[in-house]
């Protein structure tokens, strides 16, 4: 991984940038009103089109060359922002429904190859074998190197029940490995959980959507069923890649008390200059009965933990953010993702539309995570000895022509990836990746001890991570900010 991953992506998900904070559509793109045309740009475009149409060795078609214009203007803003094309835009749709066709695996360009940064759990991928670290060279014989990751996921994307072959380079193997997966439609389970031991209790999300609220409120319901004394709660967002804002807002909502500011945006518009609160409009507004109404009342103040990591992204970040300035939940793990920033959609046909960084979101104290991420109250690493394969993940400030932090832009959690290569290759060799919510789950286990009580292993890091504003006061630092306080309704 001594280069940095260029963009992130979902393969099957269908989202070029897999980690998007929310999704608003609009029928039309909004026009810059009363700002002057670049004409002299234009004319020099319009000239290069021509060349194009008269001097090229071969001839090109018109609209190929308008979208491929399109789509470089648009990706060349940040990570995140992506023209999306008729097909694009029908799997971020179905994404968002949470269900969609594919193999099911979270993946980063690099060096011009595929890596997985992680198989999506109960996935045809994650059946198949494939692991996270694992380099995809070829797609159904074809080598990748030099395409596009948009390219590459069109070719691991099909109809239901087709295969795919997936050659895949991997560290501790001499030879390249073949998969034969089939690709399936798949409804993804957004919620699990279950009692690990008496009075205790594991949720894990592993991306938002739009059932995850109904979904989560049902499981926790059930939990309360078979142990009605609960006295600890872990909400698990660790590999959370994000997804949609409603269902992070009712995540949050439902372990804070009622109207409580989850997360604010601000952007040039005004309409993305808002505060969300912890309310039915805001987390379900469609919804005929409020999906978190017949909670357990105690969920409001049962001890929470919150387990994240560097694959913790965006709407992950907004219920890890607001637990934490509540002072609700202690979170444990290691830095999350930093991905702050959030994405609209504006329909430009019936087919087509552009994904947009519209605005930056923040925490209730009015934190940036953008490019940050979110500190543990407690860092503690994903195994006893060390952070395995969780530390060679990329983080948002990693990426080409990111979005910077707005409170903080000195302040970067970036990280030398190279240096980070070079110590933990080996380690990360004899490293399997953790299966979340099992008996071998260490960072669960130090959730368990920090319940009762007993110590708790600590990160064996070398560098303290960024402290985020409100943990460490420093004379370099801004003051802690007051928690908004909701409006009164009447």
């Amino acid at each position: 991984m001594g280069n940095k991953v260029k963009s992130i992506g979902l393969i099957g998900l269908g989202m070029v940038a897999g980690v998007a904070a929310s999704f608003q559509f609009s029928a039309i793109a909004q026009k810059a009103a009363g700002t002057p045309l670049p004409l002299e740009e234009l004319r020099q475009l319009s000239d290069v089109f021509g060349l194009i149409k008269t001097d090229y060795v071969e001839t090109v078609d018109d609209k190929k060359l308008l979208t491929e214009a399109i789509s470089g203007m648009v990706s060349s803003l940040d990570p995140h922002s992506v023209y999306l094309d008729k097909k694009a835009f029908r799997e971020m749709r179905e994404t968002v429904a949470g269900k969609f066709v594919g193999i099911g695996v979270e993946v980063g360009l690099e060096d011009g190859y595929i890596r997985v940064v992680s198989p999506i759990e109960d996935t045809p991928a994650f059946k198949a074998g494939i692991k996270a670290g694992d380099l995809i060279t070829r797609i159904d014989g074809t080598l990748i190197k030099g395409m596009s990751l948009d390219e590459s996921v069109k070719k691991m994307r099909g109809e239901p029940h087709s295969k795919v072959s997936v050659t895949i380079s991997r560290k501790d193997e001499d030879k390249p490995l073949i998969f034969n997966v089939t690709r399936e439609e798949i409804r993804v389970q957004s919620v699990k959980a279950k009692i690990i031991e008496p009075g205790y209790a594991w949720v894990r999300i592993s991306q938002f959507q739009e059932p995850t609220v109904d979904d989560m409120a049902k499981k926790i319901t059930a939990l309360y069923q078979q142990d009605p004394h609960i006295k600890g709660l872990v909400l698990d967002l660790r590999n959370d890649p994000g997804g949609v804002v409603p269902g992070a807002i009712g995540v949050s909502a439902a372990f804070l008390p009622k109207d409580s500011v989850i997360v604010s945006t601000n952007g040039q518009l005004l309409s993305s200059k808002e505060t969300f609160y912890g309310r039915q409009e805001f987390y379900a507004p469609r919804a005929k009965n409020d999906p978190l109404a017949k909670l357990p009342a105690g969920l409001k103040d049962v001890p929470m933990v919150v387990l994240v990591n560097a694959g913790s992204a965006s709407a992950s970040e907004i219920v890890a953010g607001a637990l934490q300035d509540y002072k609700r939940a202690t979170i444990i793990g290691t830095q999350t993702f930093g991905k702050g920033s959030v994405q609209t959609l504006r329909q430009l046909t019936a087919d087509t539309a552009v994904k947009l960084t519209t605005a930056r979101y923040y925490t209730p104290k009015n934190r940036a995570i953008q490019a940050r991420g979110i500190t543990p109250d407690l860092l503690v690493d994903e195994s006893a000895d060390g952070d395995g394969l969780n530390r060679l993940r990329i983080r948002e400030a990693d990426l080409q022509k990111h979005l910077g932090n707005d409170k903080n832009p000195e302040e970067t959690n970036k990280r030398d990836v190279l240096e980070d290569e070079q110590r933990l290759a080996a380690l990360a060799k004899k490293t399997k990746p953790v299966e979340f919510g099992s008996k071998d789950d260490f960072q669960l286990a130090q959730a368990l001890n920090h319940f009762k009580g007993l110590p708790v292993q600590l990160s064996k890091a070398d560098a303290k991570p960024v402290s985020d504003v409100g943990e460490t006061q420093s004379d370099s630092q801004p003051k802690e900010q007051p928690l908004p306080k909701a409006p009164v309704t009447k």
